[in-house]
């Protein structure tokens, strides 16, 4: 979460920087999906199932005993459902899950899913991310990702007896809410990011840069991985 909040925060920067950051993690090739599968996707949905699974012997009794510990226990579940929803739902906005044709053409397509191509990622990104609905749900997911972290560790910690005295629990909520406040602010970064690239002059970096590692043999000629507006020579 924190390296892919910190390469979106980059478009702050420029989408020239942002597209250089997304050329590096390609770089892999072909042991790209093996890498995300191993390490970012089964990890999340072995989470999110086991979440689930923990979800429903929740007792939700904070109108009973308000205590604030008692209310973060409530809000870690509901963040962590709201977040694993809103995952994968990004996914799918972005990427579409699989890339098999017919799951793309039937399914993917028609609802207006894998909208993110890799060597156009800035102009891409923006266009996905125009409006005001689609900004306003990743926040809320956003939110809810960061609350879940960030509170999580505290969690953690008192469950594998990393804190368990009152003194060691008060310190520990100093670390979880800088780290909370940390990832909120790059959170904010990446969807002002998202949401204020300037695609024309996007899609004319992405191109050049394409072209001059096409051209150097960095990469291959991809247009699998490219926008139809950047598909011209």
């Amino acid at each position: 979460m924190t390296i892919h909040l910190t390469a979106n925060a980059s478009l702050l920067d420029s989408p020239a920087t942002f597209q250089r950051a997304v050329y590096q993690i390609h770089s892999v090739g072909h042991a790209l999906p093996l890498v995300e599968w191993a390490f970012i996707f089964l990890p999340i949905l072995f989470h999110g199932l086991f979440g689930l699974i923990i979800i429903q012997g929740a007792v939700v009794n904070t109108g009973s005993y308000s205590y604030a510990n008692n209310v973060r226990y409530v809000l870690q579940r509901a963040s962590g459902l709201i977040a694993f929803v809103f995952i994968l739902g990004h996914v799918f906005h972005m990427h579409g899950w699989f890339h098999f044709d017919s799951w793309m053409q039937a399914i993917v397509e028609p609802l207006g899913g894998a909208q993110f191509r890799p060597f156009n990622a800035a102009s891409t990104l923006g266009q996905a991310m125009h409006g005001v609905v689609i900004p306003v749900l990743y926040a809320i997911g956003l939110s809810a990702c960061v609350y879940h972290l960030a509170n999580g560790i505290w969690t953690m910690g008192i469950t594998w007896g990393a804190w368990t005295s009152p003194a060691g629990q008060k310190r520990a909520n100093w670390v979880a809410g800088i780290i909370g406040v940390g990832l909120a602010g790059l959170s904010a970064a990446a969807l002002i990011g998202a949401t204020t690239v300037d695609v024309p002059a996007a899609i004319k970096a992405e191109d050049a840069m394409y072209h001059a590692r096409v051209e150097a043999a960095i990469v291959p000629p991809s247009p699998h991985k490219r926008a139809a507006s950047g598909e011209h020579p």
